[in-house]
């Protein structure tokens, strides 16, 4: 029902105060202190030295577990690199950048198809499925993927924007066959530095940077004639909630709605981190920004609720699985503090459906998004015991209501937006 908050379960589990890709906790803040000193002391040339310093500090410390007894906060982590470069073989070292991630998908493309249970592209019937590779206006290769309905005229474009440790070439291929075959016309793209796209793996130096490619890359769906007619919708799951939101708020007129899932799209007060944490990483973040030292969980042991498609989450070779990059992680707070700064300005007709047992984004923030935003259509769906990854970890009973419940609001409002 649009207008009304529509809940699975009249009760929301309280958040354990997990966010994103940031941990933190006391003897963090105390390893990167004794980093910005050393730096202020000007020991530039130590710098190399000093970052696995750093590292061992934390790993010596035991902040990366997930269960500290701190604030400790998990990253979107799916199999650690030791593990992935072991599966990969020799020849390919380092998933760092984008000619060894694009090789391995092409290997190992069968083998996860068959995980998935999942025909190859060409074998769906009545889909038209592709893959390209274009070069944006910054002149960054950026890998897209369709899928468009072969009979009939499309009911709208859908624009998926995948979470921090995801692609868009794993789970939402079952997602994106799903809603194709309802009528929609998919797009889907990897961030420069994710998946198959160009660039350091997992490295944001600035999400406003991010968000435009994304927006430049599906407003100019738009464009194309075939689809020129259609209602144009954000979906955007976790960290793609974020930049959905984002994009939503650069360009108000360009998007016909959103669908949220789980999004990361403010921190809880009592999970923010102290002042001088985030003083101490805006400082250490601008001379080693590449640097892998923020501490991290995996977020598929408390992500994922099905075991199986637990298990299933760690096969996806080409998703980020190391520790988040300084000046990535300094972004991502960057982005969550100006949304909640601006919730009040969304205005998008909008959908979200959140886990109501999620540790990783605290459906208190959906709440709080439902409440806040200026718009007077929206819905919000909580769904009982359901954990964060609500499309991809649940059981099947739960993944089939949140697609019908994805489907019947798009069809809906592209009723709305077509007539």
């Amino acid at each position: 029902m649009v207008g009304a908050v529509e809940a699975a379960s009249a009760s929301t589990q309280t958040s354990q105060g997990k966010w994103g890709p940031i941990a933190y906790s006391t003897e963090a803040v105390v390893v990167l202190l004794i980093t910005a000193v050393l730096i202020q002391l000007r020991f530039s040339s130590l710098l190399p030295r000093i970052a696995v310093l750093v590292a061992k500090g934390c790993t010596i410390l035991g902040i990366s577990d997930c269960e500290s007894t701190n604030k400790v906060v998990p990253v979107l982590e799916k199999k650690s690199e030791a593990a992935q470069a072991k599966v990969l073989g020799p020849e390919i070292k380092s998933l760092e950048w984008e000619a060894a991630r694009r090789e391995t998908r092409a290997r190992f493309r069968s083998q996860i198809n068959e995980i998935l249970g999942i025909c190859a592209d060409e074998d769906v019937p009545g889909l038209k499925i592709s893959e390209a590779f274009e070069v944006n206006s910054r002149g960054l290769e950026i890998f897209t993927k369709s899928w468009v309905p072969e009979i009939g005229l499309p009911k709208a474009s859908v624009c998926f924007c995948h979470g921090y440790g995801d692609t868009c070439t794993f789970f939402f291929e079952v997602v994106a066959r799903a809603l194709a075959a309802k009528g929609f016309a998919v797009f889907a793209m990897d961030y420069v530095g994710f998946g198959m796209s160009a660039g350091l793996h997992a490295y944001i130096p600035g999400f406003d940077r991010l968000v435009e490619d994304v927006a430049e890359h599906y407003s100019s769906i738009k464009k194309r004639e075939e689809f020129s007619h259609l209602p144009l919708f954000l979906m955007g799951q976790s960290m793609g909630g974020a930049v959905a939101l984002k994009a939503h708020l650069k360009f108000p007129n360009v998007w016909d709605g959103a669908v949220l899932i789980a999004p990361m799209c403010k921190i809880a007060k009592d999970m923010y981190p102290p002042w001088y944490t985030i003083e101490i990483l805006k400082l250490v973040a601008k001379l080693i920004p590449k640097a892998k030292l923020v501490p991290s969980g995996d977020i598929a042991e408390i992500g994922f609720r099905d075991v199986e498609k637990r298990a299933q989450a760690m096969q996806n070779m080409i998703a980020y699985t190391g520790k988040p990059r300084l000046g990535t992680a300094l972004s991502l707070l960057n982005a969550t503090d100006e949304i909640e700064k601006e919730l009040h300005k969304v205005s998008l007709p909008l959908l979200i459906l959140h886990g109501a047992a999620d540790r990783v984004t605290d459906p208190a923030v959906s709440k709080a998004l439902y409440e806040k935003a200026s718009t007077s259509d929206k819905t919000l769906h909580l769904y009982e015991n359901a954990w964060h990854a609500v499309l991809e970890g649940e059981p099947d009973e739960t993944v089939n209501q949140a697609i019908d419940d994805i489907v019947r609001w798009l069809d809906a409002h592209s009723i709305k937006n077509t007539i």
